[in-house]
């Protein structure tokens, strides 16, 4: 029995960080696309048709079977063993696996690499634009998150030398998202690459590099990772999501033994470990070469649906002066609506058509272009896809007419 005065309240006061805190607009936005008969071209989910369900059924049962009391039994933090192993030797340069902290999706990456690397007012740079997630991720630290200029080859590098500052004042890292980037699409060139590494070797500045997509090219693999051409410079985050299933919560850093040790230890606080028995469930599925088998059925599944989508737009969009990007892989491409238009205004009109998509806005961290938006061409059927770009194309005809 509860005989507490009716008038007692606790005082809940919560940590600064916790004001600084705000929900995902993607997150938000799909609330949106649980309405019946509405195309989603918003979501960054991976299609269902590539999880590879029967080799994860036939991974279970060996995972239980040979080695189930450990696969549930409480774990290290650094993450299994053999799965270490595999990431390992799956990247394309020389990498200890030693070096390997598994996480729990490359959120939790994101996440560990701000409590260990940012303090209150620490700058930080990032893309024009960025992942949202990792703005998020950022955020709850206090940083002075700065954006870097960047084109269609990623950043520009003199205006990352005049934004890396000095002093107490200097950039704690740069991150960046070379391949593919969520929200643009775009991938960084090979020369931009060499010119960053370069930079950033001179100007004593550590680079993040995230790369969740770089597996999902579809003519062409993109050029070396970053880490790869300076890896005591760099950490490395990769991904399970993209190429076997994102409900597994498995990603991984590859760090410098400068910062590994501190990022163990925010794992240990964070969680204790990621999950063993999905750990060995990856290992046991990427056994015998499963991905080189695999993920070219993705690339070719999303190559044809991005192909469908720039097809539609180039046909829906004639004479609206709405420019749009071709990606090279990936899962997005980035459109940008003629002089005067918001994304975000438009988003209501589009789901009175029953289309969504992501206004721009949300992925800069400062002076952010209201006239983007992002769209995703994996989730959809051809026939989506072309149905929701006309709806889209018909809610930018009306407020043109309307302005």
């Amino acid at each position: 029995m509860n005989d507490l005065p009716h008038t007692a309240t606790s005082a809940w006061t919560l940590a600064r960080r916790a004001e600084r805190m705000n929900p995902s607009v993607i997150r938000e936005i799909l609330k949106v696309t649980e309405k019946p008969g509405i195309i989603s071209l918003a979501g960054g989910l991976p299609s269902p048709k590539t999880f590879p369900v029967s080799a994860f059924a036939e991974a279970s049962a060996a995972v239980l079977a040979n080695d189930g009391p450990a696969a549930l039994q409480y774990a290290a933090s650094e993450g299994y063993g053999p799965l270490r192993q595999a990431i390992a030797d799956f990247l394309p340069w020389d990498v200890n696996p030693d070096q390997v902290l598994i996480t729990t999706g490359s959120q939790q990456a994101l996440d560990l690499i701000a409590k260990v690397l940012i303090d209150t007012d620490s700058r930080v740079l990032v893309e024009t634009p960025t992942y949202l997630g990792a703005l998020q991720a950022f955020t709850p630290m206090e940083p002075a998150v700065v954006s870097v200029d960047s084109d269609d080859e990623g950043v520009l590098i003199d205006d990352l030398r005049a934004k890396v500052g000095t002093g107490a004042d200097k950039a704690r890292f740069l991150y960046v998202l070379p391949n593919f980037q969520n929200p643009t699409g775009r991938t960084m060139s090979d020369a931009r690459r060499a010119a960053l590494v370069k930079a950033a070797a001179e100007l004593n500045l550590p680079l993040v590099e995230d790369n969740p997509y770089g597996d999902l090219w579809f003519d062409n693999p993109p050029p070396a990772p970053l880490t790869a051409r300076n890896p005591e410079g760099c950490i490395y985050m990769g991904s399970f999501s993209k190429v076997l299933a994102p409900g597994l919560r498995l990603g991984f850093i590859v760090a410098p033994r400068a910062v590994y040790p501190k990022l163990l230890q925010a794992k240990q606080a964070a969680d204790l470990h990621t999950p063993g028995y999905n750990q060995r469930l990856v290992a046991e599925v990427m056994k015998g070469n499963f991905l080189d088998r695999h993920v070219p059925t993705i690339r070719a599944l999303y190559k044809e649906q991005c192909e469908a989508m720039l097809a539609a737009l180039t046909k829906e969009m004639a004479g609206l002066d709405v420019q749009w990007n071709r990606p090279d892989g990936g899962m997005f491409l980035w459109v940008r609506l003629p002089d005067g238009m918001s994304a975000i205004d438009l988003l209501p009109k589009a789901v009175e058509r029953n289309v969504a998509f992501v206004p721009g806005a949300a992925f800069y961290a400062d002076h952010a272009d209201q006239r983007t938006l992002r769209l995703s061409f994996v989730t959809s059927t051809k026939e989506q896809i072309a149905a929701g770009i006309a709806a889209l194309a018909s809610a930018v005809r009306d407020s043109l007419q309307g302005r």
